[in-house]
């Protein structure tokens, strides 16, 4: 099972960090991740340009999290209970149907529209 990525690293922030100092680091970081200010200046081979993009992407979804106290008290709490139990997989509650041997008298059947075949055609 794949561990939670380090936001906090990502943006290069301790994790008592205010939203002032992660506002501030992300958009350091973008100003030298950003492809359109750069300019694609560098002349890098494609490689470089995926890592780049790897890079900017954690960054973006870095700020995403971090900038919004629900989203980070959320993702603080996974990570904190991940060091705990050491990545231990949770149990997701699963509701079970029972089929019936015959249908219900008021069973739907949802199919797909085919707008193109309609009678709006």
């Amino acid at each position: 099972m794949d561990s939670f990525p380090d936001y906090y690293a990502a943006l290069r922030v301790e994790p008592g960090a205010t939203q002032q100092e992660i506002s501030r680091a992300y958009r350091t970081l973008m100003r030298t991740h950003h492809p359109d200010v750069d300019g694609g200046a560098g002349g890098g081979a494609a490689v470089d340009r995926g890592v780049k993009d790897n890079e900017l992407l954690m960054i973006m979804q870095a700020f995403s999290v971090l900038r919004d106290p629900e989203r980070r008290e959320a993702y603080d709490r996974t990570i904190a209970g991940q060091e705990e139990s050491g990545a231990a997989p949770h149990s997701v509650p699963v509701r079970k149907v029972h089929s019936q041997a015959e249908p219900s008298a008021h069973t739907i059947r949802i199919t797909p529209v085919r707008w193109e075949s309609g009678p709006w055609v």
